[in-house]
């Protein structure tokens, strides 16, 4: 499985997209306007394993909100911003088939998304609804979210994400970042299009491998869920594996087995011995 997605990571860099929109930003004169793609994933892939700060947002409905509200779930969190009628979209709209099979796989309520707009003071909060509602994004666990302008440059550099005002609107990294539900980032996927295992799995690390505490009924069957539920290249869906239950029973099967042969065993030999 880390062949795989040291694998696929080298696939994700060599795909890094970046967005050329509608202009809402000019560079300053004698500005570079193109990013050092090499530089960015450096960038990006810096902050792996390191804490995200503390932010505040406002919501599509205006209401302060902390980053650190989405502690005690794993958390998505993708770039955008709402002027764009290019990649934006269309690596949103992904973002969502995505999202949508990840929550079919783990469950609707088992993780977080938010999407930020990096372009403030434009991304505002209607902006960013009517950018929600363009992409037809429903999710009640996803929320898109406008920064302050003040905190935007330590805000992207926290999630290894570049960006650069260009003539034609912005260059800069797609990328999701997948953060933990203590805040930590455990890794980012890259690109307009990617293979579902790569956000779907990392998910699944996190949501089944939590310390170990005392669980009901429910949460011993979602835990057994998960670990069950595989990917099928076929049909680029997740499904769940029943192989494994067959397995189980065949191995419990064998092992009734064994001990009712040694109890018979031990029932014969006991006989054989005088007195007993």
């Amino acid at each position: 499985m880390r062949a795989f997605f040291r694998q696929r990571l080298v696939w994700g860099l060599a795909m890094l997209a970046l967005a050329l929109t509608a202009p809402l930003a000019r560079p300053a004169a004698g500005e570079a306007t193109m990013l050092d793609p090499a530089a960015a994933v450096k960038l990006s892939q810096s902050v792996i394993g390191t804490s995200v700060g503390d932010y505040a947002f406002y919501d599509r409905a205006g209401r302060r909100v902390l980053l650190s509200s989405y502690r005690g779930k794993p958390l998505l969190v993708s770039f955008v911003y709402s002027g764009c009628f290019q990649v934006c979209p269309v690596t949103t709209k992904m973002l969502a088939n995505a999202v949508a099979s990840a929550q079919r796989a783990l469950g609707a309520g088992s993780f977080n998304v938010i999407t930020i707009g990096f372009n403030a003071p434009f991304d505002t909060p209607q902006a960013m609804a009517d950018f929600a509602r363009r992409q037809g994004v429903t999710s009640p666990n996803w929320e898109f979210l406008s920064p302050d302008a003040a905190g935007v440059e330590s805000l992207t550099r926290d999630f290894g994400f570049t960006y650069r005002a260009t003539q034609g609107g912005f260059d800069h990294v797609t990328q999701v970042t997948i953060v933990d539900a203590d805040g930590k980032i455990l890794r980012q996927v890259y690109g307009d299009s990617f293979e579902l295992p790569l956000l779907i799995e990392p998910l699944k690390q996190l949501l089944t491998g939590e310390p170990a505490q005392f669980e009901g009924l429910a949460q011993m069957i979602e835990k057994v869920r998960l670990v069950c539920t595989v990917y099928d290249p076929v049909s680029g869906q997740y499904r769940f594996n029943y192989t494994v239950f067959i397995e189980i029973a065949a191995g419990l099967s064998i092992f009734a087995a064994v001990l009712l042969f040694l109890f018979r065993e031990w029932r014969r030999n006991r006989r054989k011995i005088p007195g007993v």
